[in-house]
């Protein structure tokens, strides 16, 4: 049965809360309910297609209704949906852990989840009881982790307790365990402390001092690996997530790398990790882990962490978590055939060539006075809006820039999102070079109509 746009906008407003929404502007607005996808595009429900900027909140790997993932999909269909993972076992889940540990040989055990912020809870979950199980008397002090100034690792309790963003989390302070939180090398409103190599040692000192005075108090440091996307996309300059690796090693802390948003080809490696040869001792995975298609997470750990959760039954050293759909099969059918299709399809290499003529054309953006700052890693790319490039201090919240400039995208057939005063452009990764091209175009148009407009309301 079809319906009317006016009746799906009626019942959307009426029974749908949107995630990180202000449903009070929401209501106000004409929805983009999406009904299908082909490729690049995302096609609404009267036909009008967009491309899709975000890769679906920078899960898409190989386009939307991709043959192959499909007729993946529909073959597992035909066998089993679902069985539990809980003391029992299932083909895909098997074949995709061996799979994923052959990208990561120096780790040892896949831990499955759904979503990315279950990946970091797990991970933080395992740090902290790899410590009580080793000794928990010598370790009884290591409750703490370190995470970076403005982190994100997701939404859930724990997640969230490392996490550094003040509009995300200052509400659910009382809620939270306690980190310990080291700057972040943010390149662009750092200048005060150098160049890109002086910021880095000025981040790893504040981190190393930290880790001096607190390694007896700290389970593990988290980071994401040369990229902070939630935060800005902030670009790491190279050299310091290897620091990080060294520093956790020198203090004997957990190194957890949190891996779910740049992983699987998105900064032009199949995970970010590779660039600084860097051995996390536990790594969290999902977004693209089904190139955009179901809802998987996991996290994997070394032996050495494995082997601290083994024990007799009544030594109580077991990891008491798992979710229903744990390693569910539909899941990890498609996540194979993803990660087949990243290899057999030559993604990586793609990803940065088109990089390389990405960053060309992002350059033309610096045209617009109110384009402050550029940063790109692989197909993450983000924007920062100012109103003033000198100072770059940004536009008021109540001004909406940002969600004007996006409205403005979309109005022109490009969804993008914001990310406080950055505008953030994460494409399907198979998005061909045109496609690209005509979406910076968009931005560029957009972002200059924003900026006539604000000029026009000055006079």
């Amino acid at each position: 049965m079809a319906y009317s746009y006016e009746q799906l906008e009626q019942w959307d407003k009426q029974c749908v809360w949107h995630p990180f929404t202000q449903m009070k502007q929401y209501a106000k607005e004409r929805p983009l309910i999406i009904e299908r996808g082909q490729g690049s595009y995302l096609y609404d429900v009267d036909g009008n297609r967009y491309l899709d900027g975000y890769a679906s909140l920078w899960v898409n790997v190989h386009g939307h209704n991709d043959p192959e993932l499909n007729a993946a999909l529909r073959e597992q269909l035909e066998k089993i949906a679902h069985s539990t993972l809980l003391g029992s076992a299932n083909v895909p889940s098997i074949l995709l852990a061996k799979r994923l540990l052959e990208y990561w040989p120096h780790m040892s055990k896949v831990f499955y989840s759904d979503t990315g912020a279950a990946a970091v809870e797990i991970a933080l979950k395992i740090a902290y009881q790899y410590w009580k199980n080793i000794d928990p008397v010598r370790y009884a002090k290591k409750n703490k982790f370190v995470s970076l100034k403005e982190a994100y690792h997701g939404d859930t309790v724990g997640a969230v307790s490392v996490g550094g963003m003040e509009t995300f989390h200052r509400i659910f302070a009382p809620l939270l365990f306690e980190r310990i939180e080291v700057p972040s090398p943010y390149v662009y409103r750092m200048e005060e402390y150098g160049s890109e190599p002086e910021i880095v040692d000025y981040c790893l000192r504040e981190l190393e001092r930290v880790l001096e005075k607190q390694h007896e108090h700290i389970a593990g440091v988290i980071v994401e690996p040369l990229v902070q996307g939630a935060a800005g996309i902030i670009v790491h300059p190279r050299g310091f997530l290897k620091g990080v690796e060294r520093l956790c090693r020198q203090y004997g802390v957990l190194f957890i790398c949190d891996e779910v948003a740049v992983g699987f080809g998105r900064t032009g490696t199949m995970f970010a990790c590779e660039q600084e040869e860097v051995k996390p001792d536990l790594v969290c995975l999902g977004k693209g882990i089904t190139g955009g298609y179901l809802p998987l997470a996991a996290t994997l750990v070394t032996e050495d962490v494995y082997a601290a959760f083994l024990g007799d039954v009544d030594e109580d050293k077991t990891f008491y978590h798992g979710h229903t759909y744990t390693g569910n099969q539909l899941t990890c059918s498609v996540a194979l055939k993803n990660m087949e299709l990243i290899e057999t399809r030559g993604l990586l290499d793609d990803v940065r060539r088109k990089a390389r003529r990405l960053a060309e054309w992002l350059e033309r953006l610096y045209d617009i006075p109110i384009v402050g700052d550029i940063r790109q890693k692989g197909l993450m790319c983000g924007i920062e809006i100012v109103k003033d490039r000198r100072t770059k201090e940004v536009f008021p919240r109540a001004a909406m820039v940002e969600h004007r400039i996006i409205l403005e995208a979309r109005r022109r057939g490009l969804v993008i999102r914001p990310l406080g005063p950055v505008l953030t452009f994460i494409p399907v990764l198979s998005m061909s070079e045109d496609e690209m091209a005509e979406a910076v175009r968009i931005l560029f148009d957009s972002i200059a109509c924003l900026y006539n407009q604000v000029q026009a309301e000055l006079v």
